[in-house]
């Protein structure tokens, strides 16, 4: 069972940041989309029920969409939300919203028994915001689990009726249609699209935001609208997305936004690999090697810890050593059997402004994060898992909190 434990964030007094305990269930690594979060419950399909008004009126049909067997609603428009979210404010219920793009995994999962463990009402959104991808990115393939993510809910939110320490479950589903977020029209994915757009600079300019510069941009646009409308008093997002999490407190201190963000920790498999919905992408062979990154930030981070070093030339070089040597004993299998990536970034920095640091202060201590592109795998061989999509170039992303150590 999950267990968060709430510790208030000293940088930000909108900010809490709560660990897991020990143990994390994870779910097994699936071979493709379809099979991902099946869990015990079979996939199940969303029902309606449906009232007719008295026949003195001409006939007129009012929905009530509900995941079955369950409390669950499913909200499809901003106007049913607001219709659900006025009585929770008249009696002072408190309102927790875990923003998801679907495919759900025990990540978002954790995130989710968070929430109710702290609110009445608990919000998932599943969205997939087209302004978040660049124009060449992966928004056509990125997977879409409707009816597994809706099991997966249906058996968390009996899971979490059974535990008497929750103060809350999961209320509802929202799951608008991009006519409902975009109203005036998707403005597109171009760096010059014209539209109206929320962009928290200059956070959301480096790093993750220089390799994909509409990325932010889309984030901050589609939470603050999804906040907006909603209204939520807690907002639950996973550490693994470090620079997000900075982006999305910053908007919300500066927007002066009625909003505790709370962060929780990176939820792993078994071999250290950060959970992702972008891991079906994988396949067997990447999938193996897909630990790269997360060994290269360890050994930097053992820099850090063991040896005390302050200074980023030793730091990194820990990490870039890893990738490199990793990289050169790939390259010496055969084209059948070897797995390729590029290092997009490595960075050491500032864990309010994510710049780049040349040395740590001992008293704020720094974030270790970074992206690797697992490239598409070289001659198939018949009958091999190649992921979802049949394996297109996956970008992996990871991070690791250097804690202050004066």
């Amino acid at each position: 069972m999950f267990a968060p434990i709430i510790r208030r964030a000293a940088s930000s007094p909108a900010t809490t940041i709560f660990t897991a305990a020990p143990t994390i269930r994870m779910m097994p690594r699936c071979q493709s989309s379809s099979q991902q979060l099946s869990m015990t419950t079979p996939p199940i399909p969303i029902r309606t029920m449906a009232s007719t008004r008295s026949s003195s009126s001409s006939p007129k049909l009012s929905s009530r969409e509900t995941i079955p067997s369950t409390r669950i609603r499913v909200l499809r428009s901003v106007d049913s939300v607001r219709a659900w979210r006025k009585p929770h404010t008249v009696d002072q219920r408190i309102v927790g919203l875990v923003p998801t793009m679907g495919a759900l995994h025990e990540g978002h999962l954790s995130l989710i028994r968070a929430a109710a463990r702290e609110a009445h009402e608990v919000v998932v959104s599943i969205y997939v915001n087209p302004a978040q991808f660049g124009l060449h990115e992966d928004l056509d393939s990125y997977p879409k689990t409707w009816q597994t993510d809706c099991a997966a809910l249906a058996q968390l939110d009996r899971e979490l009726a059974d535990d008497g320490g929750n103060l809350g479950r999961i209320s509802a589903v929202f799951a608008p249609t991009t006519g409902d977020m975009y109203p005036s029209g998707f403005p597109g994915q171009a760096v010059d699209s014209k539209g109206s757009f929320v962009n928290i600079t200059p956070v959301g300019e480096v790093l993750e935001g220089a390799s994909r510069p509409t990325f932010f941009r889309g984030v901050a646009t589609v939470c603050m609208k999804l906040f907006n409308v909603v209204q939520p008093d807690r907002v639950y997002f996973g550490q693994k997305d470090v620079q997000q999490t900075v982006v999305i407190q910053k908007m919300v201190r500066d927007f002066l936004m009625p909003i505790d963000v709370q962060i929780g920790p990176t939820t792993r498999e078994a071999d250290g690999l950060a959970l992702s919905s972008r891991n079906v992408y994988l396949g067997e062979r990447r999938r193996g090697v897909a630990t790269v990154f997360r060994r290269a930030l360890e050994a930097a981070e053992k820099q850090y810890l063991a040896a005390g070093v302050l200074e980023r030339e030793t730091i990194l070089g820990a990490a870039q050593k890893v990738t490199a040597d990793t990289l050169a004993a790939q390259m010496a299998l055969a084209p059948e059997k070897r797995v390729t990536y590029e290092v997009d970034y490595i960075s050491l920095s500032d864990p309010e402004t994510m710049e780049e640091l040349t040395e740590i202060d001992p008293k704020k201590g720094g974030i270790l994060s970074g992206a690797v592109k697992m490239l598409p795998v070289e001659a198939p061989q018949p009958d091999e898992d190649l992921g979802h999509s049949g394996g297109p170039a996956v970008r992996l992303i990871d991070n690791i909190i250097l804690k202050p150590s004066a």
